[in-house]
């Protein structure tokens, strides 16, 4: 199997095939639900897809890094960061034995997730698009209206920018959409890296060498492995696209977005689709964990060590970060807390500790902020600055940002620590 392949991973981690057939509506979601952080990842059936479907894949930071072959954090962000400085050429080969599917984008695991949402969604889909010699590969999610017809959420990347440019001629873009990857893929297609490095390159370099080939009808790169490959067109038409729930839990609102007119749809039958519940915990692993990395690499710049960087799941891995430090000074606090806004701008609340709290324990983090805070020194304000569209009580992405050091003073004694029960 190719280095690309879902089901090749799958094989290495602890799988519970889930009996029976599942609607399209919910049921995939409630599954998910109660499944994920829990152990195995799950694969089952969804109505009318003829092949397997998989989620809760890396719902954990243990499968997480089980994939990326690390013991702990500061591995994980090293490898990752080095990959995305360092990035891997694709070996180009045959294409794999491939069926056309008769129901098109129908024949893909379309699932409503959440009552009062738009319509069914394909939300594991990563877009491979080339422009002149730039090609990008990033994940957006694809609310079916048809067999040929859909609508795709842009937000202002580089997709996007590739899609504005050709309907600035008035013409299509030729985009590749692949479904059912091995995890390292789909993370890398969840990376920002800038614009003209492409994000199947950073997958290459973080599995040792990712197997590609030209897509049937576009001729774009993509993994030997995947799942499912749709070759479509993001046209310059708008439509209406959402309700639909995103990471943090809360509805996006409906905006006018392009519609994807789908050329032919190709299934791997040896492989399995994946399916991702947007707020649930893969999604915000997948998400969140790059952006860890970043925080963790700029905090590193002003501070003598970071032990800890957790985006908070409640936040949807995204708004919400809690660091642990080592301090020289009693101003690394704070300076630990600009660092963090500057390698994630779309953080809106920062919680700094010492290396003695752990991050994802939220007593322990509150217990540092009721000890070791206080208001009129430790807090910083950040105003009218720019955060991210997806908190909905911003103002278009304009929000105000707080920093909280909960570290105590060096020097400051007895007094600052937690009492220990010897052998508890």
């Amino acid at each position: 199997m190719e280095t690309g392949s879902l089901a090749r991973f799958l094989e290495g981690v602890e799988v519970e095939r889930v009996p029976g057939v599942l609607s399209r509506e919910y049921e995939p979601a409630r599954l998910i639900y109660r499944g994920q952080g829990r152990g195995p990842a799950l694969l089952f059936r969804v109505e009318g897809v003829p092949q397997d479907s998989a989620s809760n894949i890396i719902d954990t930071r243990d499968k997480l890094y089980r994939a990326l072959r690390v013991s702990g954090d500061e591995e994980a962000y090293r490898r990752l960061l080095g990959s995305l400085s360092s990035p891997s050429r694709l070996h180009i080969s045959g294409a794999p034995r491939l069926r056309v599917a008769e129901r098109g984008l129908m024949s893909l695991p379309a699932i409503r997730f959440y009552e009062g949402e738009g319509g069914l969604y394909i939300s594991s889909s990563i877009f491979i698009a080339c422009s002149g010699e730039v090609c990008n590969a990033s994940i957006h999610r694809i609310m079916v209206t048809g067999e040929r017809e859909a609508r795709v959420r842009l937000v202002p990347r580089h997709l996007y920018r590739m899609w504005r440019e050709a309907a600035g001629k008035g013409k299509d873009l030729p985009v590749t959409v692949v479904i059912g990857v091995n995890p390292l893929v789909t993370l890398s297609a969840a990376l920002t890296p800038p614009y003209g490095v492409f994000e199947l390159e950073i997958a290459s370099s973080l599995l040792g060498g990712l197997e590609a080939f030209e897509s049937p009808v576009h001729g774009n790169p993509v993994p030997a492995g995947a799942a499912a490959i749709v070759e479509a067109r993001l046209t310059p038409k708008l439509e209406d696209e959402g309700p639909y729930v995103d990471a943090l839990g809360t509805y996006d609102r409906v905006r006018k977005q392009p519609v994807l007119a789908v050329d032919r749809v190709y299934l791997n039958m040896d492989e399995p689709t994946h399916v991702i519940m947007q707020g649930g915990l893969e999604h915000v692993m997948l998400m969140g964990f790059p952006r860890e990395a970043q925080i963790w690499r700029s905090v590193s710049g002003v501070v003598p060590r970071v032990h800890k960087v957790r985006l908070t799941p409640a936040s949807g891995g995204w708004l919400h970060a809690v660091i642990s430090i080592d301090k020289n000074h009693d101003g690394d606090g704070k300076n630990a807390i600009m660092a963090a806004f500057a390698g994630h701008p779309s953080l809106k609340h920062v919680v700094v500790v010492d290396s003695d709290v752990d991050p994802e324990d939220p007593g322990q983090v509150e217990w540092a902020i009721a000890t070791r805070f206080q208001a009129d020194r430790d807090l910083v304000v950040v105003r009218e600055a720019r955060g991210s569209t997806l908190d909905p009580s911003s103002r278009d992405g304009m929000t105000s940002k707080v920093g909280v050091d909960a570290t105590m003073p060096l020097g400051g004694g007895l007094v600052f620590r937690r009492g220990r029960i010897p052998g508890v």
